[in-house]
């Protein structure tokens, strides 16, 4: 478990960077102010959460199973929310909105929302 969240943690920052400066750069041109605002909420949460999974990788175990639900939440929160934001704005620019993926950004969040809930309850049962 502590490789598949360096793994993704990894992944996701490498791809924060790219996908912020291809938005930075390239989308500029092609997107509204209000599409490139979106678009950066999506690659900051993408950062955030990479660099999450990285330090929870290094300072826990990862072996029980509040911790392993806690990074399946970060991972496919983290991939619901960014990605299908990136999916809304690049879709949105070509004029062809992809609705579908509407629904699925908070299901992201929620399920970001989650891993945090968990990695505080970790933090807390600690004290109990």
């Amino acid at each position: 478990m502590v490789l598949i969240a360096q793994f993704f943690g990894a992944l996701f920052g490498l791809l924060a960077i790219i996908f912020g400066a291809f938005g930075a750069h390239a989308l500029k041109k092609s997107f509204s102010k209000e599409q490139l605002a979106s678009f950066e909420t999506g690659v900051k949460y993408q950062m955030y959460h990479a660099l999450v999974l990285l330090v929870v990788s290094f300072n826990f175990n990862l072996n029980t199973s509040l911790e392993r639900y806690m990074i399946y939440c970060l991972v496919s929160g983290t991939f619901l929310f960014s990605f299908s934001i990136y999916g809304l704005c690049i879709s949105a620019s070509k004029g062809r909105k992809w609705r579908f993926l509407g629904p699925i950004t908070p299901l992201g969040g929620l399920l970001l929302t989650i891993g945090w809930s968990l990695l505080l309850y970790h933090f807390v049962k600690g004290f109990i």
